[in-house]
């Protein structure tokens, strides 16, 4: 017990779900609190195939013991492995635990460990933790999970995910309902709010980023408008309507443009990205990616002049008006609850304006950009530092 270290943090295990958006949270927060080389990615997985796809609802413990009653009794033929449709093939199964005996057993050779988790798919697995190795562990949890946040050591979740304690929230709902929509409290003093999603588009990636796409996009005539199509959710949905709306407004800006880039997303519909492939893939000043080759979505943020970006995606709007560059919504007037709040929460902050297709796009304009990655990560090192702990950067 003698040789226990000065309490400083030198490891992180990331709880993934094997989902880009919840995986690239965790990674942007280890980053910025100078921990990239020293994390290691476990992950939870979720049978796939067949019926699985309609108990996605079910808590992973109970799906999983579900998926292997109706395999013994209707065989696997019909069944995909259980990691079939999970991106890394060599990131290990995240087990409680195994990773619990590890921070117990190496708590006095290698000190404390950081666990940080996002998703709803990972809460049991990272309060498990928690709960087995309650002295060694510090468990920071992103996006909210819903009840009992003092199973965490920090919470980390938009603004927007309170929206319904809000008297206008309130108003929308019928009264009983009012009980089962969470939270059901203001945040405690564990609770870090944000404006966006938390994310890996930090001044030095951006800097490797530019490096990177140097030669592709460094030459293109400016200024460069990158346009980001996501898809429709249900609470941002839009179909051809806004797609054919998007053209015209991009007709109508291409005489200041120099260049413009769209890329889409795995979530567009064929039928929106067929109308905007149609309309520009002759154009000679636009560059439509077609998903083949490296995704230059990094190099679009370092090398764009403006962006616009459908309203649908929390994290594609946190990176862009995490750059200070102008950035133009399209949809935000069609998004509903908390994801309404967003987008208004944006524009009041003047760090995004609706796309209306009037723009000078050669006219800048600018912002304090977000910076919900940095300042969370002040808020992991100084929670840190009330349990008497530190992080040891690399």
């Amino acid at each position: 017990m003698s040789e226990m270290l000065d309490g400083a943090i030198r490891r992180v295990v990331v709880i993934g779900n094997g989902f880009a958006g919840a995986e690239n949270q965790s990674i942007g927060l280890v980053r910025a609190l100078g921990l990239s080389n020293r994390f290691s990615l476990y992950r939870v997985t979720r049978p796939q195939g067949g019926i699985n796809r309609w108990f996605k609802w079910l808590p992973v413990s109970i799906h999983k013991k579900l998926d292997s009653v109706v395999r013994r009794i209707c065989g696997n033929s019909r069944f995909q492995s259980l990691n079939s449709n999970i991106g890394i093939s060599n990131v290990l199964e995240a087990d409680a635990h195994s990773i619990a005996l590890m921070a117990r057993e190496t708590f006095y050779k290698d000190g404390p460990l950081l666990v940080v988790a996002s998703g709803r798919d990972t809460i049991s697995v990272a309060t498990s933790i928690k709960r087995l190795a309650s002295e060694n562990v510090f468990l920071v949890q992103i996006q909210h999970p819903r009840f009992l946040l003092n199973r965490f050591d920090l919470v980390i979740t938009p603004r927007h995910d309170y929206y319904p304690l809000t008297p206008h929230a309130q108003q929308q709902l019928p009264w009983f309902l009012r009980r089962w929509v969470t939270p059901w409290e203001p945040p405690g003093r564990n609770v870090v709010l944000t404006v966006g999603a938390l994310h890996q588009a930090d001044s030095a990636a951006l800097r490797v980023a530019a490096s990177a796409w140097h030669h592709e996009l460094a030459t293109l005539p400016k200024p460069l408008l990158v346009v980001n199509i996501g898809g429709p959710t249900g609470n941002c949905p839009y179909g051809v309507d806004l797609a054919k709306n998007l053209v015209v407004m991009l007709q109508n800006v291409l005489w200041s443009c120099g260049t413009i880039r769209i890329s889409f997303s795995r979530r567009t519909p064929e039928k929106i990205s067929k109308i905007l492939i149609k309309e520009f893939s002759t154009n000679p000043k636009v560059q439509i990616w077609d998903g083949e080759g490296p995704n230059p979505h990094m190099g679009h943020l370092a090398w764009a002049d403006a962006f616009v970006i459908t309203a649908d995606s929390v994290s594609m709007l946190s990176e862009a008006c995490s750059t200070g560059k102008p950035v133009y919504v399209i949809g935000a007037e069609l998004c509903t609850w908390k994801f309404a709040d967003f987008q208004n929460s944006l524009q009041k902050q003047g760090v995004a304006r609706p796309f209306t297709g009037m723009e000078n796009i050669s006219e800048s304009w600018c912002y304090p950009p977000l910076n919900d990655t940095a300042e969370a990560a002040t808020q992991v090192t100084a929670a840190l530092a009330q349990r008497g702990w530190t992080i040891r950067a690399q």
